[in-house]
């Protein structure tokens, strides 16, 4: 097991990292002295694969384990779920001192944060990530989100856990596109500030797709280790946490204007491979950088064109998004592997340019 600090005072916690870990939640949960009741929030799917499994591990260590699911998917996401939600807390009679404990994906793991936010203004949150992409990227730090509308994650909070357990054999029953999806924040922690993780990652691509344990627990506490670095220099993402958001300024309004089909992975892989060609037009990443991120999503099963989907949609997609300050998109672009630069000086007419190639060679 590896275990990885977030260093926020008062708020600070810890992830944890390995195979097997389920079974030690009771211990870990007692460790950070949390008792007595504990409500588990997840979807249906999880809650058939492991939400039982865990509701007996909590009994055994002494807890009373409430468990509640929704269904899956994106939609789920919402005002109207959460308050369903409310009304389960308040018929299992949770209180302040109860945790929810987030079993899922992303989505639950910004539904149930949100939830345990807002419910009595604040409960214990526990995030247990079932994904490559929650492991690696959305259960760390702090943001928990619904969406309204076409309006994606722009209701929420910052919310930090008690703690995080990120049991990697649970991602065995991941279908080889979510892992592919996962690991398109892993190879984006690369790019932006770790130019050794990424040769590592170049090297082991096949392992991780064939689950071996040792490398995930690798990767996964590595990318915990490096979003973790830049949440504690700017938790409110008010400045230079912005770099997370490399492939995302793209990502998302492809995620958005696509209606969801393609997956959040996918949309940031585009993303990323979009954002580097922006960056190698401002004479600012070399062409050499931008074959070699493309050629690592491709091996790792992620797409590299931008899908045949409007450009005019997709940058009004953009101008909705929450990185636009003043009217101005920013982006987050790379000038080599490993460094990347903050910027809002990317013309509309420079970004439509990139939007409506159609498979170029990378």
């Amino acid at each position: 097991m590896k275990t990885v600090k977030v260093a926020l005072g008062s708020r600070s916690y810890s992830i944890y990292v390995g195979a097997g870990l389920l079974k030690e939640t009771g211990r870990l949960l007692k460790e950070v002295g949390l008792s007595g009741k504990t409500i588990i929030i997840t979807d249906s799917k999880v809650r058939a694969l492991y939400g039982e499994q865990l509701a007996q591990v909590l009994t055994s260590a002494g807890f009373e384990a409430g468990l509640v699911d929704v269904p899956e998917g994106e939609q789920q996401k919402s005002l109207e779920t959460a308050g369903r939600l409310y009304e389960e807390l308040a018929r299992l009679r949770a209180e302040r001192t109860t945790p929810i404990l987030a079993l899922g994906g992303g989505v639950i793991g910004d539904l149930a944060g949100f939830v345990a936010a807002t419910y009595m203004r604040g409960v214990p949150l526990v995030q247990m990530p079932t994904t490559l992409l929650a492991q690696s990227d959305s259960s760390i730090g702090g943001k928990v989100a619904v969406d309204h509308g076409n309006l994606k994650n722009m209701v929420g909070a910052f919310y930090h856990p008690r703690l995080t357990i990120s049991d990697v054999g649970l991602l065995r029953t991941l279908s080889q596109r979510e892992i592919s999806s996962g690991l398109a924040e892993v190879i984006k922690y690369g790019i932006i500030l770790d130019p050794d993780f990424f040769d590592c990652l170049e090297r082991n691509v096949a392992r991780v797709q064939a689950l071996d344990e040792s490398v995930l627990e690798t990767i996964v506490s590595r990318s915990a280790q490096i979003k973790a670095g830049v949440v504690e220099k700017d938790e409110l993402d008010m400045g230079s946490r912005n770099i997370l958001n490399y492939g995302h300024t793209v990502g998302h309004a492809v995620e958005s204007v696509s209606g969801m089909k393609i997956w959040h992975g996918e949309a940031v892989a585009i993303g990323m491979v979009a954002e580097a060609k922006i960056a190698n037009r401002l004479g600012k990443l070399r062409q050499g950088d931008v074959a070699r991120l493309a050629k690592t999503i491709k091996q790792a099963g992620l797409p590299t064109e931008l899908p045949r989907l409007e450009a005019t949609r997709l940058l009004e997609a953009m101008q909705h998004d929450k990185k636009v300050l003043q009217g101005k998109l920013r982006f987050a672009l790379p000038k080599a592997i490993g460094e990347v630069f903050l910027t809002d000086q990317v013309t509309a007419s420079l970004v439509r340019e990139v939007l409506t190639e159609r498979h170029e060679e990378t």
